[in-house]
């Protein structure tokens, strides 16, 4: 890529520069109706990109392949401030049935700027390799959102991502670092597909890291009394009890996994590998007493279900219908979500009477940790659910001002129409047809949903 093509102001579509108000005020238009013209000039946004491939010409010229393209991007707050972070976990995320290797980044790109103006910069994890997340998460939180693609290999098994120049265990540093830097100041972070099963396996190894580092303590200056570890070391020890034991136990019966240091207690495989359009469906709370799942998971959620509104679980309550493409065989395991809601609500709450001792201490980090997360939908063949928890919320609580920011995760693909092809293979679709697609739309009320945030 040559730097000297990026344009240095935001915006293409716009006779002025795109802003945060600009792009707010125009996804709201979006929203506002199925049936409204286009606010925007009618410019085709592959006159100078005719493939419509990255790095290839405007206005997918900004990629960051390398250190030196990360550094000319940091002396340009305006651009990376003003604009969609996509993380490209890999160079796909699978084959649609016409055989074509579908880049999904391209169509979250395409959506944002044809209803917004709204750029978009790819970082390629997968071919130029992890850069530094210490500098690059802070960056591009302070954007407008995150957005961590889907990709081909299995969160199951990291020898899938040989051939890449990102790690199984690279990707899970990220996306650790990522699930706490959700702030008052930061952007939304919107995990798809693989994203979506890495965020879950995120909340175990966060979890995880958590209880350890609490339970290896023996005392915390400034603690009288050793009140406050005592506290957390009763907490943890609960959650350590339930994680170790917790059995992952599919509808068939099989049980995939025991206890959350195997590798497939957070993301297991799918009876059906899904491909195409599914409608959504509210999620529904499991019968304690039909599984193997302690009640007090099930009720934790209940709560948080009714304590919290998640966005997608509202769509689907006032549209007709949600129809959404989906494009996996693995799937996040309902009770390992289960599990991560009850245990952040335990250490959340254990946290409250005594948080500043803990913001001047070594746990400090336990502050930037979800307060609750949500089961959103599930999905159907036939009747038979297929997928239970096809999207979640994760909630952030401010423990000071009390309130609340939200990310999501999603299995299945907002941003792909139903052929499951990507801009610059078809014909790249108009903005009343984008106006139309209920995925477009729940991408577009997501990220409208976390600006205001």
């Amino acid at each position: 890529m040559i730097l000297d093509n990026w344009r240095l102001r935001p915006g293409y579509l716009s006779e002025g520069d795109s802003d945060f108000e600009s792009m707010h005020i125009l996804i709201g238009q979006f929203l506002a109706d199925r049936h409204s013209p286009d606010p925007l000039p009618d410019t085709s946004l592959l006159i100078e990109n005719a493939k419509f491939q990255w790095g290839y010409g405007k206005p997918l010229e900004k990629v960051i392949n390398s250190q030196s393209d990360l550094e000319f991007l940091m002396k340009y707050p305006c651009l990376f401030r003003n604009a969609i972070a996509i993380i490209e976990p890999w160079k796909h995320v699978g084959q649609n049935p016409l055989g074509e290797d579908v880049r999904a980044s391209l169509n979250v790109a395409y959506i944002a700027q044809k209803i917004a103006d709204c750029d978009s910069i790819l970082f390629p994890v997968w071919s130029s390799g992890l850069l530094d997340p210490d500098v690059v998460v802070p960056l591009i939180t302070s954007g407008l959102a995150v957005v961590v693609e889907g990709g081909d290999p299995s969160v199951r098994d990291a020898s899938t991502f040989e051939g890449g120049k990102c790690s199984l265990n690279d990707l899970h540093c990220l996306v650790e670092k990522l699930l706490i830097s959700r702030s008052p100041i930061s952007a939304l972070a919107l995990f798809i597909c693989l994203g979506h099963q890495l965020a879950a396996q995120g909340h175990i190894n966060l979890i995880k890291r958590a209880v350890q580092q609490v339970l290896s303590l023996e005392y915390l200056p400034r603690d009288r009394n050793g009140k406050m570890l005592k506290a957390l070391k009763r907490v943890c020890q609960q959650i350590e009890t339930v994680g170790s034991s917790l059995k992952i136990t599919k509808r068939n019966g099989h049980v995939i996994a025991e206890g959350w240091d195997h590798p497939e207690f957070a993301v297991g495989p799918n009876e059906h590998k899904e491909v195409g359009d599914r409608r959504l469906h509210h999620y529904q709370s499991p019968d304690a007493e039909a599984v193997d799942i302690p009640q007090d998971l099930i009720t934790a959620h209940e709560i948080t279900a009714d304590e919290y509104e998640g966005v997608i679980d509202t769509a689907i309550k006032y549209e007709r219908e949600v129809n959404i493409a989906m494009f996996h065989s693995d799937e996040v395991n309902e009770e390992a979500i289960l599990f991560a809601n009850w245990a952040y609500r335990l250490l959340h709450d254990a946290i409250i009477p005594h948080r500043s001792i803990l913001a001047g201490s070594r746990l400090a980090w336990l502050l930037k940790l979800p307060d609750a997360i949500e089961i959103l939908c599930s999905t159907t063949i036939d009747d038979e659910i297929v997928t239970e928890c096809s999207a979640t919320c994760i909630i952030y609580k401010d423990f000071e001002s009390k309130r609340i920011r939200r990310s999501f995760t999603c299995q299945f693909h907002p941003e792909l129409l139903s052929d499951l092809r990507t801009v610059g293979t078809c014909e790249p679709p108009t903005y009343a047809r984008l106006k139309i697609d209920d995925g477009a739309r729940l991408f577009a009320r997501l990220l409208y949903e976390g600006m205001q945030e």
